[in-house]
Parts: structure tokens; C-alpha cells; sequence
């Protein structure tokens, strides 16, 4: 971060009118207390709480233009990317919004921020008692769960009408943190029991099903991948050693993380950090990689959030990021929402590959009134600008057989981002040609669809705290195997002097369409959802070519890496 230092402020001028006057940022935000967090008290007005002020960018719309020219294979721009310093030249806000917002700050004595290089972001240290007077409206409180405590607004702010035109949202204030969690128990598949043994989805079984030799793994020294963790989800380098031992035969890999970026606790392990560490270093094999650790030990930041700061203001990053987080569209605010979509079309022009989770909930489910529901989709799994990861499991359970969808794979259709040029046509030869699909009044058929690809996600072999572990399932699973593929393949590239892939959806969508054989298209299996409220039911169900549950299918290697070799 780059350290600013504010003026000393002039004395402190409470606005009356302000008070009862300005503007709702995020009239939108779920304001209810998820479950399992507990209210243990308020904040007293001298403790501190960061807030992170996201600050209106420049020129969106030519930014937006520029990935879709150096993503397309068809562009001459293909693949030539923008470095930090000319996205900063880009995107960063005007003088007058740099200019308005420090005056702001000023008025109220706020002095402790920090920017970063494109300057979009703003992170400042306050007492609560002078954010509760910046931000009329909110109210700081205390709240706890499983060891863990946050600082959280649970009433909506406000800012001055004036301020309104150069902030998109403030951190710090909403949204609870998320994790998604990873399945560690055998499960049924859609009323069928599971068989009682399986020797379970090991770095051996993916590299047969996939087609990975021996001879498939990283050389080149400029190539490197990431997965990042939240809320004090950390793994232990000895259960990294310890998986390869176990699991890591017939290939040559790395048994340590290169790099890990931000705090890496010395507790227990995480079954979800434990996970991607070891799939990602087990399909992306011989390939640096790092783990960025983003616990949110200061009760009042955002994760995610500090995440997505993060990797904006780092001029060398890895090329490929596996995430497995992910919440409820409807529990966030569209603004938000929409900021956050613009930081994945920023890491887009700089040629990263973003990967995200489908989810584990198939299509979701929201209440909506008495007898009705809605599909349920989910963010950032529906960004348009990332590389959506579906599951899927082995149609025999004992075998390396063609696969099927995992049920639990999550997959629909955006309420808040439209559908992107470069999806149009598959999706809606899905909508056209399923032989069953949900009632229209559950989905959004204009909206982004996804998964776009998927992977293995079910009876994982992990080891965690030093303990091998079978059945662990999820999405959280199949992210990590496909990014490590793709790394793979940005190591051929780099090879050959080509640059690395970007984001990969304009190139995706246009191979699979023009028939290429680089995905196994699963067809078999609907993923779970409710269309009542008396019955739990099937969301949407697998097809020929796309299909919102598995998207375009599951890498076949060699056939991919020839495919993306352009």
C-alpha cells in the first residue's frame, strides 16, 4: 500500500443538515445478521474501525472495450495486455474526485489512509464514533461467531449528495464474511446411496481421467499460479509434504508453496486451504505457487474485499487465480456488485485468469413469499469477467468412467449482470433445444450464465492436520484441478513465446462452439434446487454442448492445450 498522509484538519464542523440529507449508497444491502453470527455488543466510540472507500474510475467503458479486444482470438490486441502503471494511467479517479473526497476526510480529522498504485481504493483508520458522524446512519456492533468476531453496520449510511458522484460503495460497514465450505462425509446422490468403499479422487486419478503424462507438468520460470483463502483458513506445509508423499508419485512436483502473501496463522489447518493447495499443485504440477492469506484479523475489514485491493496494487501477480469463496447475489448490493466486477475486468487487461467456484448448492433457492420461490444465483460465480468452475462425479464410482453431474453443482443465470456477447448463442441453444426446464419465473434467462467449464468436485483424498481424509467434496475441488490446467498450458504458451491465456471466456466459447473435442461434454444429471416449498426438486439438468450445470464439460488435456496453442 502506498502511505498517504492528510493535512492536519480544520476544526471539526458537524453539518446538521447533513444529517437528516444525502444520499443511500447501498439501498440494496442485506442488512440481517447471516446465521450463526451472534450480536455480543456495541463498539465504544473510541475503538477502531477501517473503512474502505471505493473511488469512482475513468474511462470503464474504453476499459471494458480493451479486454474484449486483448481476450478475443480474433483481435490483432489479442494477448497484449496492459502493465499496473498503464491500467493506473487508465482508471484512476480524476483530481476532482481525489480532490473532493480528501477535503471530505479532512473535515472530520481522518488522517490515518492508505491508496494504492491505481488509486481507486482508499483504506482508512478511524474511531467509530467519527465514522458513525462521517457516515450518518450506521451503527457499529459486535458480533461473533465460532471464535471469530467482526465490527458490523446493521442499519444503512448515508453520504452527502455531493459525495455520492465520486464513491461507488464503503467497505467495512456490511457484509459478513463467507466461506464456502467444503463437504468432508459421504453423501447421497439424489436419494441413491453411495457404494459403502471408495478408493476416492487422488492427483493419479485426475491426471488418467484428464490425460496428463507424466511429462505434463511446469518448466518455465515466469509461470506461476495462486489460490487465495479467507477467515483464517490456513494450510500447513507439512500436510503439503505429507499429500505428496501419499499422492504425488509418477509426476514431478513441488512439495512447498513459493510465496505466501498476507498472514499465515500457526494454527490448525483448513480442510478448504489444505484442499486447494494440494489439487492446484497436483494438476498445475512443477509450477510456483503461491497462497494469498487474507484472514481479516481487523474485525471491521472485508476479506474479499482486501483480496481484490490486493492483487489490484501487486505489479507482478501469478497468471492463474482459483477462489472458492462465494455468497447469495440477493445478499449483496448491486453497487458493490457492479465495483467488483470492474476489479476482475482490470485483472482481465493485465492478462490474469480468474477462476471461481460454481457453488455447492446447484441452483440455489430463495424464499419469496408464501408457496413461491426463486433460483438462487451466486456472486462472483455470475461476473461475466471470470472463468466459472462446475462439479461433476464419476458416473461409475469405482472406476475411471465418462462423468456425470455432481449434483450439488452450482449453475443458472445472473439477476444483476446481463448475458455477455460471447455466450449468447450456446446459452441460448440450451434454452431452446433442454428437454425439461424449470419454470420460466424461476430464472433469469437475459442473465449471465454460468459455469462455463467443470471438473471433478466429489470423494477427494486430503490430508489436513496431518490426517489423510477421504470424501471431501465441492466445488471448492474442482476449481483448483482446472486452474491447475490451465497453468499448465500458460507454461506452453510462455514456451513458444505466445502470452499467457487472460481471461479465458472469449476463447472458451469460441472454440467449443466451432466443435472442438478440448471438453468431455457431460450430458447425465440435473443439479439440486427447490421449486416449492414442499419439494426439493431439480434445477436445471446437463445437455449436449453447454448447459447451465456443467457448463461446456471437463478438460480433456492434450486436446485443450492443442486448442489454446493459437
Amino acid at each position: 500500500m502506498v502511505g498517504l498522509r492528510l493535512p492536519v484538519p480544520v476544526p471539526l464542523i458537524l453539518c446538521l443538515v447533513g444529517l437528516v440529507m444525502g444520499t443511500y449508497l447501498e439501498p440494496d444491502q442485506t442488512l440481517s445478521i447471516p446465521e450463526g453470527w451472534i450480536h455480543v455488543g456495541h463498539v465504544t466510540p473510541t475503538d477502531d474501525v477501517i473503512l474502505t472507500f471505493a473511488l469512482k474510475q475513468q474511462h470503464i467503458r474504453e476499459l471494458e472495450q480493451l479486454v474484449g479486444r486483448v481476450s478475443d482470438p480474433d483481435s490483432s490486441q489479442y494477448g497484449q495486455f496492459l502493465s499496473l502503471e498503464e491500467l493506473s494511467a487508465l482508471v484512476q479517479p480524476s483530481s476532482e474526485t481525489l480532490g473532493t473526497v480528501r477535503m471530505w476526510l479532512e473535515k472530520y480529522g481522518i488522517q490515518e489512509c492508505e491508496t494504492i498504485q491505481t488509486r481507486d481504493f482508499l483504506m482508512c483508520r478511524t474511531q467509530a464514533r467519527i465514522a458513525q458522524q462521517l457516515l450518518p446512519g450506521c451503527q457499529f456492533h459486535r458480533y461473533m461467531k465460532d471464535g471469530q468476531t467482526v465490527v458490523r453496520s446493521t442499519s444503512p449510511y448515508k453520504i452527502p449528495d455531493e459525495l455520492s458522484l465520486h464513491i461507488d460503495f464503503v467497505g467495512g460497514l456490511h457484509r459478513f464474511p463467507t466461506q464456502r465450505q467444503v463437504l468432508s462425509h459421504k453423501r447421497d446422490t439424489q436419494g441413491q446411496a453411495r457404494a459403502e468403499f471408495h478408493l476416492g479422487v487422488t492427483p493419479s486419478i485426475l491426471r488418467q481421467r484428464y490425460n496428463l503424462s507424466a511429462s505434463d507438468i511446469g518448466s518455465q520460470p515466469n509461470n506461476s499460479q495462486a489460490c487465495a483463502q479467507f477467515l483464517e483458513q490456513y494450510f500447513l506445509p507439512a500436510d503439503l509434504s505429507e499429500f505428496m508423499q501419499l499422492f504425488g508419485r509418477g509426476f514431478q512436483h513441488h512439495s512447498e508453496v513459493d510465496q505466501v502473501v498476507g498472514q499465515q496463522g500457526g494454527g490448525r489447518a483448513g480442510l478448504e486451504a489444505s484442499l486447494d493447495v494440494e489439487y492446484i499443485m497436483s494438476t498445475g504440477a512443477n509450477i510456483s505457487t503461491w497462497v494469498f492469506s487474507n484472514p481479516g484479523r481487523h474485525e471491521s475489514q472485508e476479506p474479499f474485499l482486501q483480496w481484490m485491493i490486493l492483487l489490484s496494487n501487486m505489479s507482478s501477480v501469478p497468471w492463474v487465480h482459483t477462489i472458492s469463496y462465494g455468497d447469495d447475489e440477493d445478499s449483496l448490493s448491486v453497487a458493490f456488485m457492479q465495483r467488483i466486477n470492474v476489479e476482475f475486468m482490470k485483472a482481465a487487461s493485465r492478462g490474469l485468469t480468474i477462476l471461481f467456484a460454481s457453488g455447492d448448492d446447484g441452483a440455489g433457492c430463495r424464499h419469496v413469499a408464501e408457496g413461491k420461490n426463486t433460483f438462487r444465483p451466486s456472486f462472483p460465480a455470475s461476473s461475466p469477467y471470470v472463468t466459472t468452475v462446475g462439479g461433476t462425479s464419476f458416473k461409475n464410482p469405482f472406476q475411471v468412467t465418462r462423468e456425470v453431474t455432481d449434483y450439488i453443482s452450482g449453475g443458472g443465470f445472473s439477476n444483476v449482470f446481463s448475458m455477455p456477447d460471447y455466450q449468447a448463442s450456446a446459452v441460448s441453444q440450451y434454452l431452446k433445444n433442454a428437454p425439461k426446464l424449470p419454470p420460466s419465473t424461476y430464472y433469469n434467462g437475459s442473465g449471465r450464465a454460468y459455469p462455463d467449464v467443470a471438473a471433478l468436485s466429489d470423494n477427494y483424498w486430503v490430508v489436513t492436520n496431518r490426517v489423510p481424509i477421504p470424501w471431501v467434496s465441492g466445488t471448492s475441488a474442482s476449481t483448483p484441478v482446472f486452474g491447475g490446467i490451465l497453468s499448465l498450458i500458460n507454461d506452453r504458451r510462455l514456451q513458444k513465446g505466445l502470452s499467457p491465456l487472460g481471461f479465458l471466456n472469449p476463447a472458451l466459447y469460441r472454440l467449443q462452439v466451432n466443435g472442438s473435442q478440448a471438453l468431455y461434454d457431460v450430458t447425465e444429471g440435473c443439479h439440486l434446487s427447490c421449486i416449492d416449498d414442499l419439494v426439493l426438486g431439480q434445477g436445471f439438468c446437463a445437455s449436449p454442448s453447454w448447459d447451465p450445470v456443467t457448463g461446456w464439460g471437463t478438460p480433456n488435456f492434450p486436446e485443450l492445450l492443442r486448442a489454446l496453442l493459437f
